[in-house]
């Protein structure tokens, strides 16, 4: 009982420095993606390629039972949102294979295959080891989500 108190004031002044991000780290934008086109471009690059647009990203692999599980729901919200960006980055081992994923589950939109994979700063950006992720990106270049586990998050639809 003597300990709970020191624990418990711990944890409250962890719960308030655990801040959500609003923007991405420079890290995070230097990251480099590949177009489905074999091009090299970092995150901040595909980011303003979409300015002034709401951007969904969905970042998945082929090999994620949940990922694919949840592309229906976002098939979905595309129908509901046309005017929304989707971008879908790869977390896949290989190039192949996620172009293939691409092809296999029909998957529109636009898409990238993380150069690190399941590493790098990216990653370590979204600060999980848990995919899918998906996140929005408001017309103003805010991350107004930053952490949605499910396509079917009732957060998803309510900001878009």
């Amino acid at each position: 009982m003597k300990y709970f108190k020191p624990i418990l004031y711990v944890v409250i002044i962890m719960s308030f420095s655990c801040k959500t991000p609003t923007e991405f780290s420079k890290e995070a934008l230097a990251e480099i993606m590949i177009s489905t086109q074999g091009k090299e471009v970092n995150l901040q690059t595909i980011l303003q390629q979409h300015k002034g647009k709401k951007i969904v990203i969905d970042v998945w692999a082929t090999w994620c039972r949940d990922c694919i599980e949840g592309l229906p729901k976002v098939a979905a919200l595309q129908d509901e949102f046309p005017e929304v960006v989707f971008l879908f980055l790869s977390e896949d081992r290989t190039q192949e294979v996620w172009k293939k994923g691409i092809d296999k589950y029909q998957i529109k939109g636009e898409h990238y295959f993380i150069k690190t994979g399941a590493k790098g700063d990216f990653k370590d950006f979204l600060n999980s080891n848990w995919i899918p992720r998906y996140m929005i990106i408001n017309e103003a270049g805010d991350i107004v989500l930053f952490k949605a586990e499910t396509a079917s998050d009732e957060r998803i639809k309510t900001l878009l």
